[in-house]
């Protein structure tokens, strides 16, 4: 059992989502941090989906075959939600020229990506990614979490995104945390909702961005699946809750967090995701039934292929890859037990 406490980083309590005239507010939600309210949550007094027998439900057999390459141009029904662990991003890379080149193509291509390993004491690192980003007329924007770790090398949780195509909403951006102290670095999570014509119809999805500690990994992706089940507790409801990250983990070793029944993870069978091509460390997890806007589109984005880089050259960028996944614009019709739950949605 695992009681998690919700620590909401933007204050307020504030709902409905954010205004697209409104100034970039990730500074503004780090600096919020000390107006804080706290929601503790019991975990055996959810009511979430049913814990499943035995290993969980990847995707099919022949799943490989839905790998695709990712490009720049971006179809305007689907967005492409990413993962990246920027292995050590700071200062030091922020002044490699070719590395952040390659950082900022990559994250070009995505519509949202979860970052991981933000490691610096300077608050910048966001804000420099962010204007390199944006050199092009690009619109992204960040959010970003506090610096989290049982050491004096603490890491910090990051998503950037598409301003033009993605919107947050600001009173549900949490950092997950645990008194039984089971995580290295809780999660960090916030609602997103795809900017459409129609809002009402839109797709809208918490993302849950994690990095496990390779030491613990067994202990930490069993608290991974009470922190899922306790993510579904929240108002307003949300069933499309998207577990994404560094787990240092493959498809057999999800643990808690896999063994829920119909949980699905796209990077399965013999595709590796770090630079060296020797593990599958990343994963994009989510609840199949509820999440069916998932088109079946996923992939890595090897750029030591993709920019034609040398091995070393392509280690000082990251020892990870960036892992994708495709998703419909627009929210799914609802299944099973959560067609009666959800009520009205934003």
């Amino acid at each position: 059992m695992l009681t998690v406490i919700f620590t909401a980083l933007s204050g307020g309590g504030v709902g409905g989502y954010l205004n697209p005239n409104m100034p970039i507010l990730g500074p503004l939600v780090q600096g919020a941090r000390e107006q804080v309210t706290s929601l503790v949550q019991n975990n055996e007094n959810l009511q979430n989906i049913v814990p499943g027998q035995g290993v969980g439900a990847g995707l099919s057999p022949n799943a490989a075959n839905s790998v695709q390459a990712v490009t720049n141009k971006r179809s305007p029904d689907k967005i492409t939600i990413g993962t990246f662990n920027i292995q050590v991003f700071g200062q030091s890379k922020l002044a490699k020229p070719d590395a952040m080149s390659v950082i900022v193509q990559c994250i070009r291509r995505f519509d949202i990506v979860a970052i991981q390993e933000v490691r610096a004491k300077g608050d910048n690192v966001l804000p420099d990614l962010v204007k390199q980003l944006n050199a092009d007329g690009s619109r992204y924007s960040f959010l970003i979490g506090p610096r989290l770790g049982r050491s004096v090398s603490t890491e910090q949780y990051a998503f950037v995104f598409d301003t033009t195509r993605i919107e947050y909403d600001p009173s549900s951006i949490a950092t997950m945390k645990d008194p039984a102290d089971l995580l290295h670095r809780e999660p960090y999570a916030a609602r997103f909702r795809t900017r459409t014509s129609s809002p009402d119809k839109a797709f809208t999805f918490y993302l849950v961005n994690i990095h496990t500690d390779p030491d613990e990994v067994k202990q930490e992706v069993n608290a991974l699946g009470d922190a899922y089940q306790a993510i579904l507790s929240q108002s307003p409801p949300e069933d499309d809750v998207i577990v994404l990250g560094d787990l240092n983990a493959s498809e057999k070793q999800l643990g808690k967090l896999g063994q829920i029944k119909g949980m699905r993870w796209v990077v399965t069978g013999d595709v590796m995701t770090n630079t060296r091509q020797n593990k599958a460390y990343d994963n994009i997890v989510f609840y199949g039934p509820s999440t069916a806007e998932f088109t079946g589109s996923w992939g890595v984005l090897n750029f030591e292929q993709e920019f034609q880089l040398t091995r070393d050259q392509a280690l000082k960028v990251s020892d990870h890859f960036p892992v994708w996944a495709e998703f419909q614009i627009w929210e799914a019709p609802k299944q099973g037990i959560f067609a009666g739950r959800l009520g009205n949605r934003r």
